[in-house]
């Protein structure tokens, strides 16, 4: 199983660095994943690749588009913009979102907020993210409602105006 990290075009070293962690690491392994690819866009901390049999780490900055990491993942950890969020749930993937707290005015938890509670994501922080992943039930989380029927224009519009 894999999972697809995001930090969008962003810098968001807090993420790369927690999800890279030992712990987070072998509670990943524990629960079955053996690839993890991490973009980390222009942050600081640089993603060391590791390749064992049993399981990979990838990083890299930037691609033309992430489609095709989003498409191969079982799930996606994202940070909190809008247009990640969109893309992930419109590609019906599992999505775990970390909130960037050092973010002023930070819109992110809003939006997080309102998707977890219409059960399409789940959210957390770099601080919660171990226990989060520990805790969470992927068979729970709600596909986004289609973009051609009415409760998604509806759905999409009270995100907006939180």
């Amino acid at each position: 199983m894999s999972i697809f990290v995001t930090v969008g075009t962003t810098s968001f070293d807090e993420l790369t660095e927690t999800i890279t962690s030992k712990p987070v690491q072998k509670v990943l392994q524990s629960q079955g994943y053996d690839k993890v690819t991490i973009q980390y866009g222009r942050g600081k901390h640089e993603v060391e690749n590791i390749k064992s049999p049993s399981y990979s780490v990838v990083g890299f900055r930037y691609k033309d588009s992430i489609a095709e990491d989003i498409a191969s993942a079982d799930l996606v950890i994202s940070h909190a913009g809008a247009g990640s969020c969109l893309e992930v749930l419109g590609a019906n993937k599992p999505l775990l979102v970390v909130v960037n707290e050092m973010l002023m005015d930070n819109h992110q938890i809003e939006l997080a907020t309102q998707l977890y509670r219409d059960g399409h994501l789940f959210y957390c922080t770099c601080s919660t993210l171990l226990e989060t992943l520990k805790s969470m039930d992927l068979s729970a989380l709600k596909p986004l409602p289609s973009p051609k029927t009415n409760e998604f224009t509806e759905n999409i519009v009270s995100y907006f105006k939180l």
